[in-house]
């Protein structure tokens, strides 16, 4: 048995790209910063690490709509490495974050309702069993 699960809390660094399948799936794409605190030689130093994320189908829609810079979340998923072509022909790999789990962590944020907002993440909980999106279906 394995375990592939990955929990992060930090501060998205730019607004939620989306972009959609060729059937029509979102995909949201962004990036979260976590800092931590170490003392070297008595000096207090800021350690970031960015880390990108990519969120699939409902869970998109939520980010495109209530993400921006500058929001703290708490996300949960598994680590994902995907290999591509660049523009040139060469082979790349990028690591990502795939979520299934988000949370904002910003009391100033409003929803019409926590209602809503309880509903709206219930959805994404549900679509997210029962659903995955191959890799080939994804546009980048």
């Amino acid at each position: 048995m394995s375990v592939n699960k990955v929990i992060l809390i930090g501060r998205l660094g730019a607004d939620p790209e989306i972009r959609y399948t060729l059937d029509g799936k979102p995909i949201a794409t962004f990036r979260i910063a976590t800092n931590e605190v170490i003392i070297r030689n008595g000096e207090k130093e800021v350690l970031t690490e960015w880390h990108r994320i990519v969120a699939f189908g409902k869970l998109a829609e939520f980010c495109g709509e209530y993400l921006s810079k500058g929001i703290r979340v708490y996300i949960e998923g598994k680590l994902r490495t995907r290999k591509f072509e660049d523009k040139q022909g060469f082979q790349r790999y990028v690591t990502e974050i795939v979520a299934n789990t988000l949370q904002i962590l910003e009391k100033k944020l409003s929803f019409e309702s926590e209602e809503k907002k309880i509903d709206i993440l219930k959805e994404i909980e549900s679509e997210n069993l029962k659903e995955d999106i191959e890799e080939e279906d994804i546009p980048f």
